[in-house]
């Protein structure tokens, strides 16, 4: 069975509960707020772009994204940066989370394929090229 579609339908969400999540860091204004928002919103564009296209620099400089293991521990990081006061910045990092824990279990279970966009590394994932 293909689920990319529900795979694409889940990247979307994540990435657009990063932007919220990191728009939310910004309250209250502080130097290390607005810099974590920054960073946060910056994942959540970039997790919603790769489900569009895959620009070359994101294979060769993050193919760690092309991977259920990979992406779902992008994707716990992400959601423990927005774990804090108030509830639902709670509920967002650990929504993220629990996707990311889902992504690290699906890399263990080879009856489930990962999508083309999440394998389109360019080959270059794994060993050094001679």
């Amino acid at each position: 069975m293909d689920y990319s579609n529900i795979f694409r339908l889940v990247n979307l969400a994540v990435g657009g509960l990063m932007i919220l999540g990191g728009i939310g860091q910004f309250f209250p204004i502080g130097f290390q707020s607005v810099i974590l928002g920054c960073y946060v919103i910056i994942f959540g564009a970039a997790t919603l772009v790769l489900e569009f296209q895959i620009p070359p620099a994101v294979s060769r400089w993050a193919p760690f994204l092309f991977s259920f293991i990979g992406r779902g521990i992008f994707y716990i990081f992400v959601g423990s940066i927005l774990l804090h006061k108030p509830a639902i910045w709670i509920v967002a990092g650990s929504i993220i989370g629990i996707v990311g824990v889902g992504y690290v279990v699906l890399e263990y279970i080879p009856q489930i394929e990962p999508p083309q966009n999440m394998r389109d590394a360019g080959g270059e994932w794994g060993a050094e090229q001679i």
